[in-house]
């Protein structure tokens, strides 16, 4: 990509240079569940400074030209197949390993401070519909999206099928994360917060990240090209 323009995709965007999902998120700009939104479109909607996030989108941009070897692996040049597999090896993994973590910290602090942190208990609930969601939706990418995706021949009708329900799932996940950091105040501590409370919101934040990173790999790349929105 040789320069950034307002009538390309906050997905397209972030495929070609991933840098920009740190400046997005600085910006609060969902590139992962709305990375089909155009950055101009984008820019009007929340009324963002237009100059500020295009001279950090260009200084990224050409910071990663003058030091391309030294980025992270260009996911666009990558097959379907390779691609799935990266995601099944990388976030479903953390997904499996972290989601049960999570759960029991959240119990824990629910149980200590729920009485004077009422908000714990919703927490507590959307976290459960997530990881609830999260684990029949890995099963769905693994057993029927990524085996469809790798055969020889691409049956279209059906990746075009599964990637209809796998975005909306994607919606789906995008509105409780939303959700789990209002009800959070962005994560933020109360002062009586002890370690384990702390641990939680942590992984909490971790687990968002990671999350965000999958939606946009298999939104804006694995399954662009699928998406009928």
């Amino acid at each position: 990509m040789n320069n950034i323009n307002k009538e390309m995709t906050i997905g397209g965007i972030v495929a070609a240079l991933p840098e920009a999902k740190n400046i997005f998120s600085a910006f609060d700009i969902d590139f992962c569940c709305g990375g089909n939104r155009l950055l101009s479109e984008v820019i009007i909607h929340q009324n963002l400074k237009e100059e500020d996030l295009q001279d950090r989108l260009n200084a990224a941009l050409k910071e990663r030209k003058n030091c391309y070897e030294d980025r992270e692996d260009d996911f666009t040049q990558m097959s379907p197949s390779v691609l799935s597999t990266y995601i099944e090896d990388k976030h479903h993994s953390y997904m499996r390993q972290t989601l049960p973590q999570i759960s029991q910290v959240l119990e824990t602090i629910l149980r200590v401070h729920g009485i004077n942190h009422r908000e714990l208990f919703d927490v507590y609930r959307l976290f459960g519909t997530l990881k609830a969601d999260l684990e029949q939706h890995l099963l769905k990418e693994e057993t029927m999206l990524f085996p469809a995706l790798s055969r020889d021949e691409i049956n279209r009708g059906e990746v075009t099928g599964l990637t209809t329900e796998i975005i909306g799932e994607h919606v789906a996940a995008g509105d409780i994360l939303s959700k789990l950091r209002n009800t959070t105040k962005n994560y933020t501590l109360p002062e009586d917060a002890c370690g384990t409370y702390q641990m939680a919101y942590y992984l909490l934040e971790e687990m968002e990240k990671d999350l965000h990173q999958h939606i946009h790999l298999e939104n804006n790349i694995l399954l662009k090209e699928y998406d009928l929105r």
